[in-house]
């Protein structure tokens, strides 16, 4: 028989519509091991066990909420479980994952993520088939390191590499993954992965690599500190006054081609404000670039000749959430920068 525990940390998954609106409700995540229960889904061959460390809407996690979710997950003897279900909610999913990942890239047993579109009550909900499908993917692949298992519009439950995994998008609510390429999907209750260049094989997970890093919950800081911007056409840097109150890292979005404004001079200048932010002692990273050595457009070039740091081959989640962690780890920004630009954690570069 195999011991799964569920992780409640509230969302969608654990919510209940309550009048006009829709809430994190105490009993809504013990309803879903209920529904599970009593479905056709359920496996004979697995027990569920559950914890609650958290119960919040996702749109509200903090990095405070993180530690207190890696601080629970880091005291669990995980040699009495099989696998771990963490039920999140889809608004900070990616990022949540990206995080876990790192922390727990040396998890000897699968510790999947999953969440729903809609509360369960709700026909429209795909939280149960989500759960269920993350219930067989543990039983069925039995692969040590973090993932997140979703279904998307068409119905295939897709599973995503925890570092892989991007934020789901408005109209539709559906996650991406770098490259349009998911780990694998499930398929009469098996797990079959999607063979591509960029996807590690199953095998190349097995076992468990070493931890990239040590970290205790007494110690352990994930740093709030970092601006993330995205550009746009006329996005005004003056706006980002950083004289009284400074980050230690800004991460600044690039369009598809891995361009932002490069013009020499002005409040539009991307370059000015990199400069401006180098003269305060504020590490400027661009991302995503998907190949440095690739031929760049000339305004990257400019952007990196200024000064701004490239983090290549990362999706911008995986990179935010990186960042968060190296600038807690570490107070000198070279060492800072050296965890973001050189290590390699859990599998966050898109390339085997």
């Amino acid at each position: 028989m195999k011991q799964l525990l569920v992780v409640f940390t509230g969302g969608t998954i654990g919510s209940r519509k309550q009048g006009a609106g829709i809430d994190v409700n105490l009993s809504g995540s013990y309803a879903l091991i209920d529904e599970y229960s009593n479905s056709p889904q359920q496996r004979d061959d697995v027990t569920l066990h559950a914890i609650q460390p958290l119960n919040l809407l996702s749109e509200n996690m903090t990095t405070n909420d993180w530690h207190v979710l890696a601080e629970a997950i880091h005291s669990i003897d995980l040699t009495l479980y099989d696998g771990l279900v963490i039920t999140h909610g889809s608004d900070t999913l990616a990022y949540s994952a990206a995080m876990l990942s790192y922390l727990f890239a040396d998890s000897s047993i699968p510790i999947v993520l999953t969440a729903s579109n809609y509360p369960l009550a709700d026909e429209r909900s795909n939280g149960l088939r989500n759960f269920a499908n993350t219930v067989d993917f543990i039983a069925d692949a039995q692969l040590p390191g973090v993932f997140v298992v979703y279904e998307d519009d068409k119905g295939a439950p897709l599973v995503y590499l925890g570092t892989r995994i991007t934020q789901a998008v408005s109209f539709t609510d559906q996650f991406g993954s770098p490259y349009g390429v998911p780990f694998g999907m499930m398929a009469d209750r098996a797990f079959s992965w999607l063979e591509h260049e960029r996807n590690p094989k199953p095998e190349a997970l097995r076992p468990a690599p070493a931890a990239p890093f040590v970290w205790e919950p007494k110690t352990l800081r994930l740093d709030s500190s970092i601006v993330y911007i995205r550009p746009y056409p006329g996005l005004n840097y003056s706006y980002y006054d950083f004289t009284s109150q400074r980050p230690k890292a800004v991460l600044h979005d690039l369009h598809h081609s891995g361009t932002a404004c490069a013009i020499e001079n002005g409040p539009y200048s991307l370059l000015q404000f990199i400069t401006r932010c180098k003269g305060l002692g504020i590490d400027v990273y661009i991302c995503p670039i998907r190949d440095r050595s690739d031929a760049l457009y000339s305004s990257s070039l400019r952007l990196i000749e200024a000064g701004a740091i490239v983090i290549e081959k990362l999706s911008v989640e995986a990179a935010v959430t990186k960042l968060m962690l190296a600038y807690g780890l570490y107070d000198d920004p070279a060492q800072a920068k050296a965890f973001v630009s050189e290590s390699s954690l859990y599998y966050e570069h898109n390339e085997v």
